[in-house]
């Protein structure tokens, strides 16, 4: 197996990441340094990250958790924020949070220790469909809805492609959204609404590709069905 892809199926980041620690000489195979991004790593082989042993798991668990709002989308925090981790139970502590959902935004975040998998979900490439509800002060009027589905570029030169916007409800001068997107940037979508004036008061991931959210409680976490699980592999 390619190092990169082993490291990545070891929990040692992404694909780019693991060939980042490669190339910067933290990588020991069999007690020597490797820096060959091209070296297949054979199953006799030690491989260790700064001293620290890796090795691909014999099982990868999926499991899904409706984030809350007030949440870090991270491991850790140097401004002693609370982060997703502290809501996962003690024996899934060993799992890695699948991309970003930002602080103030809440609903599905998945979380593995499948590396390639989780690589996967989050390519651009892939295209695998992200579901957003969202509610913004101000109602959405049809030119502007239209405008975002065509791709916004922002005025910094931020690029976003085409997206699929619904209105779902205008009511007390708020509306309601459904929003679908495949690239999942940085506050991809509360930067879109933004850029058309609008002030995003909610925002939640109701899904990713054919996998929901469903009624799971907040700050609660569920194991993916078999039929889920298959899904994010055939991706």
């Amino acid at each position: 197996m390619r190092i990169n892809k082993y490291l990545a199926a070891s929990g040692f980041g992404s694909r780019r990441k693991c060939e980042e620690l490669v190339t910067a000489g933290k990588v020991t195979i069999n007690g020597k340094v490797e820096t060959n991004l091209a070296f297949d790593v054979a199953e006799k082989d030690k491989v260790c990250v700064d001293g620290k042993m890796a090795k691909p798991p014999l099982k990868f668990t999926y499991l899904m958790m409706h984030k809350p709002k007030g949440y870090l989308t991270s491991v850790t925090d140097d401004r002693n924020r609370k982060t997703v981790m502290e809501l996962l139970p003690n024996e899934f502590k060993f799992l890695m949070p699948v991309g970003r959902l930002d602080y103030n935004s809440e609903g599905l975040l998945l979380f593995t220790n499948d590396g390639n998998t989780a690589q996967n979900i989050m390519r651009p490439c892939k295209e695998v469909v992200k579901v957003y509800q969202a509610k913004v002060e101000g109602e959405v009027t049809e030119v502007n809805r239209v405008s975002m589905e065509k791709g916004v570029t922002l005025i910094d030169g931020t690029k976003f492609k085409e997206c699929k916007v619904s209105v779902l409800e205008i009511k007390d001068r708020k509306t309601k959204l459904e929003i679908k997107i495949t690239e999942g940037k940085n506050r991809e979508i509360r930067k879109i609404l933004a850029n058309f004036g609008y002030n995003v008061i909610f925002l939640k991931r109701v899904a990713i590709g054919t996998i929901k959210l469903g009624g799971l409680t907040r700050g609660t976490c569920r194991l993916l069905h078999t039929s889920e699980i298959e899904y994010l592999k055939s991706l």
